[in-house]
């Protein structure tokens, strides 16, 4: 087994001070920007960052530097920018060292947080039970939870979608990914979606209030939560690793997985990915399902258009609302891109959710428009344009478990209702650590006739 990363530190303050130190040693100029610290702008970042960078590119291009709080950030946005970063030079380009970092508290040790030979280890394990065929498998699971949830939304009634969906995907991630019976965790005392939920919070706080640590601030109620969830996983470890049990899921296949030399994981290492996997298995899912309904009361016609369905559909709600909406990275040697030079060891960072919105790649960016996605128009699209699921080596190793899964939940809820926005409401967007509706989702259930998007639509699994 290739070698685990060396621990990292939490302390808030260890982890400025090499940020600032890093700065200082820069070797080549900064590209262009605004390098001044400037307490607006950080908070700016935080309630808006999409604007925030937006207006940065039709000011300096597509690629630039903006102080964030205590360092400089490099932004790079649009597709060439998407492409050097995730394939060309993706080798560059460390994800432990940038802000992920701020993941491991939670995460640990998974695959978000870790790089080189032990993360191509880690995903060369785990890919097999991604496979179309487990996908496949997994459908009936997903069917299952969806149909049991539907008598939750009933006609006339207002129902908090982002939170109804959160519980079905944490639900589906618990039985379908790792075999474990969430009715059972309930019992013992454990709401894990309520868990996630408590422990997500952390990273929607202002900077400044996830630096203090100490009993009752916001860290402290982070790892309350990570000790909960722990008592879940590791209870289910030892359970499997006690009695030889396995099943069809991704657990089984990290208790028995060996690396060529007959090295397996470590127990923490597996608790670290389940962790990651029922992070990233649920709450980008939840997500996506909610701001795909908000679109959908926005724009009624699009359901009466016979040339749209629902994979369109998706395609075009994660572009405009991509979960994983940045990607943190963290240069290892200087670089140049546009002509523009790059420190060594600068914080450099993709945003698909700016690059997905640039108007000179996409035509009126703030329509929803899903007819974007057909086959021929999907064709003409500029590589890396489009890249809600990162891409290159590192694609999200779940991408076609959640296309799977968002689908059959989309189809269950057309076939039977229609969802309309409260009067009044409006959208206001969490945005770490991955975008959500920061209120939730309430709608008013409608009964409806089953929508045509639905018989054009590809197979769930494909």
């Amino acid at each position: 087994m290739a070698e685990a990363p060396a621990p990292m530190t939490t302390n808030p303050f260890a982890v400025l001070w090499r940020d600032i130190r890093t700065d200082r040693a820069a070797k080549v100029p900064w590209p262009p920007g605004e390098t001044n610290f400037s307490l607006p702008r950080t908070r700016h970042f935080d309630r808006d960052p999409l604007g925030l960078l937006l207006a940065a590119y039709e000011r300096y291009g597509p690629i630039f530097t903006l102080r964030i709080f205590h360092h400089n950030a490099v932004f790079m946005l649009g597709p060439a920018a998407n492409h050097y970063i995730l394939v060309s030079h993706a080798k560059n380009f460390l994800w432990r060292e940038g802000h992920l970092r701020d993941l491991i508290p939670l995460l640990g040790d998974g695959l978000l947080t870790i790089d080189g030979a032990f993360h191509r280890t880690h995903r060369k394990l785990m890919l097999p039970a991604f496979h179309r065929e487990q996908i496949a498998a997994a459908t009936d699971t997903m069917r299952a939870e969806v149909d049991q949830a539907l008598a939750e939304l009933r006609p006339g009634e207002v129902a908090d979608v982002y939170d109804w969906t959160r519980r079905v995907a944490l639900r589906v991630a618990l039985r379908a990914l790792f075999g474990i019976d969430p009715d059972t965790a309930r019992a013992g005392g454990l709401n894990a979606a309520a868990e996630f939920e408590s422990a997500l919070s952390f990273y929607a706080r202002d900077y400044l209030w996830q630096i203090p640590r100490g009993p009752y601030t916001p860290f402290w109620k982070l790892m309350r939560s990570r000790k909960r969830l722990d008592v879940l996983i590791y209870g289910e470890i030892d359970r499997r690793l006690a009695t030889g049990e396995r099943g069809m899921d991704v657990l089984s296949l990290l208790l028995d997985a060996h690396d060529e030399e007959g090295n397996s994981l470590s127990r923490r290492h597996v608790r670290d990915e389940v962790m990651t996997l029922l992070f990233a298995g649920h709450d980008t899912t939840t997500s996506t399902v909610a701001f795909m309904f908000y679109e959908l009361a926005r724009n009624p016609g699009v359901l009466d258009d016979p040339g749209v369905n629902v994979d369109m559909i998706l395609d075009e709600t994660l572009r405009k609302y991509p979960p994983a909406y940045i990607g943190p990275r963290r240069a290892i040697e200087s670089f140049e891109f546009n002509g523009v030079s790059v420190p060594g060891g600068a914080h450099v960072e993709y945003c698909s959710w700016a690059s997905h919105h640039l108007p000179d790649v996409w035509d009126e960016p703030e329509a929803f428009r899903p007819e974007r996605f057909t086959e021929e128009n999907k064709a003409k699209l500029p590589l890396g344009a489009y890249v809600p699921f990162g891409g290159g080596s590192r694609t999200c190793i779940g991408m076609r478990f959640g296309q799977a899964e968002i689908g059959i939940i989309a189809r269950a809820i057309l076939a039977r209702y229609r969802l309309e926005l409260l009067p009044g409401h409006e959208l206001h967007i969490r945005h770490a650590p991955t975008i959500s509706p920061r209120d939730g989702l309430p709608m008013r259930v409608r009964a409806a006739a089953p929508a045509p998007v639905l018989s054009a639509a590809a197979p769930a699994a494909a």
